[in-house]
């Protein structure tokens, strides 16, 4: 879980002059080199600790507007520790879990309402006892949010008013759902629950406000998008109006009969989801008539959406470069602020500002930071030691190791004595040697295909299961010779330093381990025996486990393609750096699904005595139930409902594949209201429209991020370079840095310093 910072303001707000209670009063002078305190001896002390405290703010892009006495300072460190962050983010996953357990439960093998059992129903007070320990803990959350801020901030801070708020309306309507046994209808506190998951993440608070500004230039495209298909809508009412012949009647019939069906016929259209079948009827009378569905497809679909794609990726992104601004604002003064203390610490030996080097490096040890960052910053701190001391600029380049990317180099290779040693490690070394190791392996994959391709028709009894045992384990021990002269060339360390051989190593191992087990249980010379009558797998059973294991084996070939591999580490940046959108996105489904159990559970009822869809025939289906070619009840959708939670989370994203979400929209319109397409188009609207898109676009980010950093590289070294990223990182060269007007103007403001 994200660290989420105290302030998420702009740091450029006015943070007023309010003195905290037990805090030290400290003046500095920013431009000069007084500096007076009001304290005992414990002030050298206090000193580090800001400090310590102050880079930390930095290194995570927090607010440094917080009490910085040492009790408070004690408190902080303390609230952004790793377990009590994990503890509050372990309690918000628990909070935000208790929707699959209670009513409706999601507890039930099947979400089909024909195949359905009764899903278990927690009792009273189960899930609830549960849901009131984690409003505890988030109490004591904001209590201690609130007193590390101070009064005068936390009446700034709308997020510590809405979790306020939020804390509030649960526990009342907790109390409500106690007092009525559980028995109420609606329980809005489940509503309101992920607004826990946003509060607690600094980026997806910075996220949420990029998609808020994004909103008015994303409204007028789809304010064209809108006056595109009504403009169509009333010609192809006019087009396919109702005449006499009833045999030209069939495109009216189906798509165009009033203003409602028309429209939502286009829109469908417009994601592709209906076509051909909107213009079929049509088409068949006149082919003419496809101009009319051509032209709006283009217009709309090609032209249109992908303008707003690219409007999506250009405003959001401008956003985006905004708030990493803000970012790295914060980090220069945290950064700044941590030198104004420690030069008030060192001021008696000079006149100037300058810190002491044994200071910089007493902090150095003290910060919690990652251990490759600690020994570049260390390294430049030594470089000072003869003087003694650091200046200002000075001071804040050694913090610039933090901008850096970070390449993770791997170990190097061991060293041999013997000439034939050393000729036979530059042999296994070479790069040629994975050339060949993927050849086999693209070898093993041809005659495992070739033999599925015989066996296709065969039944199990007559395939020769031991022919494609015995081609198994000669390509396995060429795995495994591979494996052991890599180990042997790199070195342990220098083998498993990439990831590619872990991968490699590790399936290796494994379908060495299923051929011993073959061969033991399957005794080869004595092929008679049947393993399987004594409770042991099929032989064919183990084979087939084998061959999957030897084809998701042959995934090792990325690494030695540079566009794959480019593509696949940018898949695992998004992974590790984009938990924030992922977070907003996951806040998006858990609303929408909260609404959609509200307005459409039970909804849909499949017939009377329908159990099985196969022993139904049309005949026999009541009138209530259509079943028109392409229908919900004809594809056979039923699982797809909004009955309990987990169904509904299924549902939002077939919707959002947009795939046939016109026959949801049509089944929850026919049985219970048209309004109910509203509720549909809006979801459209903000998952595929939107969200979509803007993954599109950091997706376009991140890749043109590593294509800059290892277009210039070879294959090789695409391997051998892994960068660590963030999106911090990615925008980087874009960033201005503050000037020293803008820090000095900020250190003034800060609420508990003082400074003068």
């Amino acid at each position: 879980m994200e660290s989420d910072s105290l302030l998420t303001g702009s740091v450029n707000g006015d943070y007023g002059s309010g003195t905290a209670r037990g805090s030290r009063r400290m003046s500095y002078s920013v431009a000069g080199g007084s500096c007076s305190v009001e304290g005992g001896a414990d002030d050298e002390e206090l000193y580090i600790q800001q400090a310590v405290v102050f880079i930390e703010d930095a290194i995570q892009y927090r607010s440094i507007n917080h009490r910085v006495d040492a009790r408070s300072l004690r408190l902080y460190r303390w609230y952004y520790s790793r377990i009590c962050q994990w503890c509050l983010g372990l309690t918000i996953a628990v909070v935000l879990l208790l929707a699959f357990v209670e009513r409706p439960s999601s507890l039930s093998v099947t979400s089909d309402p024909r195949h359905r059992s009764q899903a278990w129903e927690p009792p009273c007070g189960f899930t609830e006892s549960f849901e009131m320990v984690c409003l505890i803990i988030f109490s004591l959350d904001l209590a201690v949010k609130s007193y590390l801020i101070g009064w005068e901030e936390f009446r700034k801070n709308k997020w510590l008013i809405g979790y306020t708020i939020v804390i509030s309306v649960s526990v009342i309507d907790w109390m409500l759902s106690v007092s009525m046994v559980c028995d109420e209808k609606l329980r809005v506190r489940r509503l309101i629950r992920p607004f826990f998951l946003l509060q607690n993440s600094s980026l997806m608070k910075k996220t949420l406000k990029c998609i808020k500004r994004t909103l008015p230039e994303i409204a007028s495209v789809i304010l064209l998008l809108a006056l595109h298909l009504c403009l169509f809508t009333m010609i192809g009412m006019l087009l396919f109006a109702k005449t006499e012949d009833p045999k030209k009647n069939e495109e009216w019939r189906l798509h165009f009969r009033d203003l409602p069906q028309s429209l939502t016929s286009l829109l469908v259209l417009l994601t592709t989801a209906n076509n051909p079948d909107v213009m079929i009827p049509a088409y068949t009378l006149n082919r003419g008539y496809a101009i009319f569905f051509v032209t709006f497809s283009v217009i709309g679909t090609y032209c249109l959406m992908n303008l707003l794609t690219a409007i999506i990726y250009n405003q959001f992104r401008g956003y985006l470069l905004m708030s990493v601004q803000t970012s790295i604002i914060r980090r220069r003064l945290g950064i700044r602020a941590a030198f104004e203390v420690l030069s008030c610490k060192g001021v008696k030996q000079a006149a100037e500002e300058r810190v002491c080097v044994n200071a910089v490096l007493l902090v150095t040890s003290r910060v919690q930071m990652k251990s490759y960052y600690r020994e570049a910053i260390t390294t430049e701190v030594r470089q000072h030691d003869a003087a003694g001391y650091m200046d200002r600029e000075q001071f804040r380049k050694i913090f610039d190791e933090l901008d850096k990317d970070h390449i993770r180099e791997h170990p190097p290779a061991p060293h041999y004595n013997s000439s034939v040693l050393q000729w036979l490690q530059k042999i296994f070394k070479h790069y040629y040697l994975s050339i060949v190791g993927n050849a086999v392996a693209l070898a093993n994959i041809m005659c495992i295909c070739t033999v599925l391709v015989l066996n296709s028709e065969k039944s199990t009894a007559e395939r020769d299961n031991y022919t494609m045992e015995i081609i198994n384990l000669c390509f396995i021990l060429y795995y495994l010779f591979e494996m052991c002269v890599k180990i042997f060339a790199l070195g342990w360390k220098g083998y498993l330093s990439y990831r590619n051989n872990i991968f490699d190593g590790f399936l290796t191992i494994l379908l060495l381990i299923l051929q011993i087990t073959i061969f033991v249980t399957y005794r080869l010379s004595y092929s008679q025996w049947d393993p399987s009558s004594h409770g042991v797998k099929p032989l064919w059973e183990m084979i087939r486990l084998v061959n999957m294991l030897i084809v998701f084996r042959f995934l090792r070939i990325i690494p030695d393609i540079k566009l794959m591999a480019l593509v696949a580490s940018t898949l695992l940046d998004l992974v590790k750096n984009l938990r924030a959108f992922a977070g907003v996105l996951v806040v998006v489904y858990y609303v929408f699904a909260v609404f959609g159990i509200w307005l459409f559970e039970g909804a849909i009822k499949p017939p009377q005595h329908m159990s099985v869809l196969s022993n139904t025939t049309m005949e026999n289906i009541t009138s209530n139930f259509s079943m028109e070619c392409g229908s919900y009840e004809q594809l056979g959708y039923w699982p797809n409902n909004f009955d309990d939670f987990a169904a509904s989370i299924i549902l939002l994203y077939n919707i959002m594949i947009v795939n046939n979400w016109q026959a949801f929209m049509d089944a929850y319109s026919r049985y219970t209201t048209e309004w109910a397409k509203v509720y549909f188009v809006f979801w459209w609207l903000t998952s595929s429209v939107m969200w979509v898109n803007l993954f599109v676009a950091l997706i376009l980010e991140n890749f043109t991020y590593r294509w800059d950093h290892s277009h210039s590289c070879s294959v090789t070294e695409v391997e051998r370079i892994r960068y660590e990223t963030s999106v911090q990182l990615m925008f980087k060269e874009q960033i201005q840095e503050p000037t020293e007007e803008e820090l000095c103007r900020q250190l003034h403001k800060h609420p508990h310093l003082h400074l003068h």
